[in-house]
């Protein structure tokens, strides 16, 4: 018996196989399900991650954050060596925690160029529950200012854009940027105004 199973398996087994090129797309059909199943897979896995991203975004979105205005730019000081403009963020911070402002930075253009450029690394906190104030300082220096004077004409009237980036740590967010802008035109200050502006006032009134 056992002589006659060995001799079916040698001689007629291999007759009922299929051809090699059979075997060869059964193969390849083979591969290519596991392909797909793979790939379903994934795909799955992929949109449950999809939607649980969506769902902590759609969380977040309604989340109260910090809310930031920004103050027109008017004259400040002057030095030998420039002319100091300045500017206020007016911050509101709804926690009942302050928080960390991470930087301040700022781009000013006057007349369409730009004049200064900066960064306020740290600046300070924004108050619990209250509204901050922090002031942003831009110093042009003379030959800039110059150049501009003589572009405006004699009336000393410039137009000037003031952008301004606010980064602060939020609680869950991260590291949070608010982008505030603010133009309008103001007037220099002319020798004159610089020399009576710090003259002591009198004490009669007329």
């Amino acid at each position: 018996m056992r002589g006659a199973t060995f001799f079916f398996l040698r001689y007629f087994l291999p007759r009922f196989a299929p051809p090699p090129e059979i075997q060869k797309l059964q193969a390849q059909e083979e591969a290519r399900r596991r392909r797909e199943e793979e790939e379903t897979a994934r795909m799955s896995g992929q949109s449950l991650m999809d939607k649980a991203k969506g769902f902590v975004a759609e969380k977040i979105a309604h989340m109260p954050k910090p809310e930031a205005t920004l103050d027109s730019v008017s004259f400040k000081s002057m030095s030998r060596e420039c002319i100091t403009l300045h500017s206020n963020v007016n911050v509101s911070n709804p926690y009942d925690t302050r928080l960390p402002i991470c930087e301040i930075t700022y781009t000013l253009k006057c007349a369409g160029n730009v004049v200064a450029t900066g960064t306020m690394p740290d600046p300070g906190w924004i108050a619990a529950k209250d509204s901050t104030k922090l002031e942003i300082p831009a110093k042009v220096p003379y030959d800039v200012l110059i150049t501009i004077v003589k572009d405006v004409g004699s009336d000393w009237d410039i137009d000037y854009e003031l952008q301004v980036g606010l980064t602060i740590d939020l609680p869950v967010f991260g590291s949070f940027t608010i982008p505030l802008s603010t133009s309008g035109e103001f007037k220099l200050p002319t020798i004159k105004d610089m020399l009576f502006s710090s003259a002591p006032a009198s004490s009669e009134e007329k």
